[in-house]
């Protein structure tokens, strides 16, 4: 695929009000304004504006798409499991020539990880097809973000069959390297915090962390960065407490027996 001059990305936000852990989690309360407020603000700060949020269509969901209206964020409805087929219906109706996934777990974000991976997609074009920061995966969890070729969506959307490829999007790209030129971004510090620290939203622990980080650290600079968030911990390593049994927990390890590109030791088995 050869890009346009000035080729159109779009980032791809997922979110749904059904999640089993933490339902309705991306509206929970951060200093007035939902998650997902918090969420889009981050991601607006980095240099790529194009955002959509997709969400599916069951009718819960309908408070998104409020939600999203309010903000000023376009929005697509999708299937409610099959998150591969959402992303590929969103890149059709914006015709991205290439598409970021974020997921809205991630209201920690850093913006400036966010130019960085894809800078290094398009700075390095035609390299690689697919760019993500997870493989390896060296940022402290929560600083999700992938990009692709809208050609290798397609690809993954015609060709993935496990429950799990459709489901997490995109599996199908990053297991089958000898189908794509993948690329992958690390942390310029060298060190590998994406077991010991976690700034994802999933359990009620990690939305009571992502407040206290919203509520000591906003105020004072909204764009606050990861830099700022490891240098509040070590002056209260309380907080870091808050959510430390669950960091390393990832859907990997329910499928270890299937990924061949994962091994045991990026995910945590027992952690309750």
């Amino acid at each position: 695929m050869k890009l346009s001059p000035s080729p159109k990305g779009v980032i791809l936000v997922q979110a749904r009000m059904g999640s089993t852990r933490l339902p309705g989690k991306v509206l929970l309360p951060v200093l007035g304004k939902s998650l997902l407020y918090r969420m889009i603000e981050r991601l607006r700060f980095s240099k790529y504006h194009h955002i959509w949020v997709i969400t599916t269509r069951e009718p819960e969901d309908e408070l998104i798409i409020k939600e999203c209206e309010s903000i000023g964020v376009p929005t697509l409805k999708g299937h409610p499991t099959d998150l591969l087929d959402r992303h590929y219906q969103a890149a059709l109706a914006t015709q991205a020539e290439w598409i970021v996934k974020i997921p809205s777990d991630c209201p920690l974000i850093d913006p400036q990880i966010i130019n960085k991976v894809i800078d290094y997609f398009l700075d390095n074009f035609p390299a690689f097809d697919y760019v993500s920061n997870l493989h390896p995966a060296t940022y402290p969890d929560g600083n999700d973000v992938e990009i692709m070729t809208f050609s290798t969506l397609e690809t993954a959307w015609k060709n993935a069959t496990r429950n799990f490829e459709r489901e997490h999007t995109t599996p199908y790209i990053w297991e089958n390297p000898n189908k794509f030129r993948i690329g992958n971004v690390t942390w310029e510090t060298g060190k590998n915090y994406s077991m010991t620290h976690r700034f994802t939203l999933d359990y009620p622990e990690d939305y009571e962390f992502i407040k206290a980080v919203y509520e000591r650290l906003y105020p004072l600079c909204p764009n606050f960065s990861l830099q700022d968030i490891l240098t509040l911990l070590e002056k209260e390593p309380s907080l870091y407490q808050i959510n430390k049994k669950y960091c390393g927990v990832n859907w990997y390890r329910h499928h270890l027996h299937e990924l061949k590109t994962i091994s045991a030791q990026e995910t945590k088995l027992d952690f309750m």
